[in-house]
C-alpha cells in the first residue's frame, strides 16, 4: 500500500468515527489520535475558533463536528452572490456559515469523501433550513466540479492531511474562476520537525504530521499558478499545548512535543487565480499560424 492510499484510508476511518460520535451525542477533536473528546476538553487547535453569534447560526452538531484549525469564513471576505467551495467540509459548519454570507443568490458547496460526515452534514443542512447548500462526495485531489465555476475555495485544516498537496492546489486553481480566491485555514510548520513526528500516522489525523513548511506552502501555491500567495499566522502552538493533546500517545511522542515548541502554527493561507491566465504554447502557435495565413493580427503581434 502506498503512502497516499494509506493516509487516505486512515483519514476516512478516523473522521468517520468522529462523525459517528457526534451523531450519537458526543464531541470530537482534531488532535489526540482520534480518541473521544469531551466538549470541555481544551484542544489547542480546534478550540475557540467561532464566536457566539456564529455558533448560534448553525446546528449544534455542526459545531461539535468542527475539526478545523481556523475560521476561513471570517477571513475570506465572502460577498453576496458568490459561489464557495469548502474542501473537506466535514459536518458542514463552514459551508453553512458561507451559505449565510453569500445569501440566497449565492451557492455554497461542501466536498467530503467520508460517508458518515456527509450524512451528518446533510442532517445539519436540513436543520439549518438553507436551500443554497450542496454537499458532494469526492476527494479534494479530484474535485467533481467544472473548471472556472467557483469564486472562492475555502478549507479548514484538511489540505495538510492530503498526501498529494500539489494535486489539491492544482485542482483548486482549476475550479476557480479567473480572479477567484483561495482562502484556507491550515496548519503550517516553521522550521525543522523531527522525522519521527512526520512518520506518525496518528499525527496525520492529529493535524500535525502532514503540515507543510510555510515557505513550501507558498512555493506550491505559486507552482499551481496562484498569485499574491501569503500566509497569515493566526495561532502558534506551544510545547505545553502539544503535551496536552499528545498525552495518550506515549513517552516518545511526548518528548517530541518538547522538541517542536512553537514550530507548528495555524495560518490563513491566501492566493488568487490571475484574471488573465498565461497563454499556452498551443494558443501562441495558433496565433502565429493565423497571422502567417493572412487571417489577421493576433494579440501578441499588434
Amino acid at each position: 500500500m502506498n503512502e497516499t492510499t494509506d493516509v487516505k484510508e486512515v483519514v476516512q476511518q478516523q473522521y468517520g468515527a468522529a462523525a459517528e460520535r457526534v451523531a450519537q451525542g458526543g464531541a470530537s477533536a482534531c488532535c489526540g489520535g482520534g480518541s473521544a473528546a469531551s466538549p470541555e476538553r481544551w484542544d489547542p487547535i480546534t478550540s475557540n475558533l467561532y464566536d457566539q453569534a456564529q455558533a448560534a447560526d448553525v446546528p449544534a452538531t455542526a459545531m461539535l463536528a468542527s475539526l478545523g484549525c481556523g475560521n476561513p469564513t471570517a477571513l475570506a471576505e465572502l460577498k453576496a452572490g458568490e459561489t464557495v467551495l469548502d474542501l473537506g467540509s466535514g459536518g458542514g459548519i463552514d459551508v453553512l456559515l458561507s451559505a449565510k454570507r453569500v445569501g440566497p443568490t449565492g451557492t455554497a458547496y461542501g466536498l467530503d469523501m467520508t460517508d458518515p460526515m456527509l450524512a451528518l452534514a446533510q442532517e445539519n443542512k436540513r436543520k439549518s433550513g438553507l436551500t443554497n447548500v450542496h454537499f458532494l462526495k469526492g476527494e479534494i485531489e479530484h474535485i467533481p466540479l467544472p473548471a472556472n465555476s467557483v469564486d472562492v475555495v475555502i478549507s479548514n485544516c484538511v489540505i495538510n492531511l492530503s498526501a498529494d498537496k500539489d494535486r489539491v492546489l492544482r485542482e483548486a486553481f482549476r475550479v476557480l474562476k479567473p480572479g477567484g480566491r483561495f482562502a484556507v485555514s491550515d496548519v503550517v510548520v516553521r522550521g525543522d520537525v523531527p522525522e519521527a513526528m512526520r512518520r506518525s500516522m496518528e499525527l496525520w489525523i492529529g493535524c500535525v504530521a502532514g503540515a507543510l513548511g510555510d515557505a513550501d506552502y507558498i512555493a506550491k501555491l505559486r507552482a499551481a499558478g496562484f498569485e499574491d500567495a501569503s500566509i497569515e499566522i493566526t495561532r502558534v502552538y506551544t510545547a505545553e499545548d502539544a503535551a496536552e493533546f499528545l498525552s495518550g500517545q506515549g513517552a516518545e511522542l511526548r518528548q517530541l512535543a518538547r522538541e517542536v515548541d512553537g514550530r507548528f502554527a495555524s495560518g490563513f493561507v491566501r492566493g488568487r487565480k490571475p484574471v488573465v491566465a498565461m497563454q499556452t504554447a498551443d494558443t501562441v502557435a495558433q496565433e502565429v499560424t493565423s497571422v502567417a495565413a493572412g487571417k489577421g493580427c493576433g494579440p501578441r503581434c499588434c
